[in-house]
């Protein structure tokens, strides 16, 4: 009974990579459809002046639908599918820094913060230049951000999609004011709000399914108590650090601003009430999201198991 209820890790070296990644993409994909409008309403909500558009996150998703219809709940999605390879990036990050940590010690948590930090890191390399493009497509046209107006004529507007035209447009309109360099504005913000949440998220997440294990019956499937276990870590996590996050939308959607200017403006104008905007709409992202990850994670994980450990592991 006891060895039935212990649910063990699978780790890198279980697994057969070709199925891992094949599955991944797809999986990945699922996951960014699901949550996204809560992304795009989050954003809004942090970067809007007190509540000059939107008084919540159920207020947002209503005038959202109807003024802009299911589209408007995908504004910058096609750019954002772009982060597919930086997940893909991220999970293996996570997976191999825990295979190197495992040779200095073997506390879990240990593996989980260094692995949890150093994959964020990596994605966030790659996520921030597309990050920053979707975020001023969700708000154009809203009263936000530095872009505000309805897109300009682009050259060749009329050969190419809507959706490209606008993305084309923000970009030039970011190399113009910015260079390069605008690509990657808020880049420290992101490294500050990620890798604390991606360090905070596994421990939590693996100390929840530890502890919720010893008090549910033996006969739970393994991946009930994951399911559970990984919705409470993200909203353990996105609490801890909405604070960043709020920093960070601000600092990429409005630029002109360190992040400490943007911090002091923040308090000036909202109080210490404006570091909580989107948490809500944050957690409502995060938890499913995270539901989904851990379903379709451990799911993916024991379905690349190398042949002669399949019978090992549980569901």
């Amino acid at each position: 009974m006891e060895d039935k209820r212990k649910i063990p890790i699978i780790e890198w070296e279980d697994l057969d990579k070709r199925k891992f990644y094949v599955f991944g993409v797809f999986m990945t994909m699922a996951i960014r459809v699901s949550v996204y409008p809560f992304t795009l309403i989050r954003t809004r909500l942090q970067v809007q002046k007190g509540k000059c558009l939107y008084s919540g996150t159920f207020d947002a998703f209503a005038k959202i639908l109807r003024a802009e219809g299911i589209s408007g709940l995908y504004r910058g999605f096609l750019v954002n599918t772009f982060t597919l390879i930086s997940g893909q990036c991220y999970v293996t990050t996570y997976e191999l820094t825990r295979k190197y940590v495992a040779q200095y010690s073997n506390s879990n948590m240990v593996k989980s913060v260094i692995a949890g930090g150093s994959a964020s890191l990596v994605a966030q390399s790659i996520t921030v230049p597309i990050d920053i493009v979707s975020q001023h497509l969700m708000v154009q046209g809203q009263a936000m951000g530095r872009f505000q107006g309805p897109p300009r004529e682009a050259a060749g507007a009329g050969t190419c999609p809507p959706v490209v035209c606008r993305t084309k447009d923000i970009m030039v309109q970011i190399f113009h004011l910015d260079g390069l360099r605008g690509f990657y504005r808020g880049y420290a913000a992101s490294l500050l709000t990620y890798i604390p949440n991606s360090a905070l998220w596994w421990p939590f997440y693996h100390l929840y399914t530890e502890q919720l294990s010893h008090v549910t019956p033996s006969f739970c499937p393994h991946l009930l108590v994951q399911a559970v276990a990984g919705p409470l870590a993200a909203a353990t996590s996105s609490t801890l650090t909405n604070p960043m996050d709020v920093i960070r939308a601000r600092v990429q959607v409005e630029g002109g601003h360190s992040m400490l200017q943007t911090f002091r403006q923040l308090l000036l104008e909202e109080g210490v009430w404006g570091l909580s905007k989107g948490l809500s709409a944050r957690v409502l992202s995060s938890t499913p999201s995270a539901l989904c990850i851990v379903v379709g994670y451990e799911s993916l994980k024991k379905l690349s198991l190398r042949p002669e450990l399949v019978d090992s592991r549980h569901w």
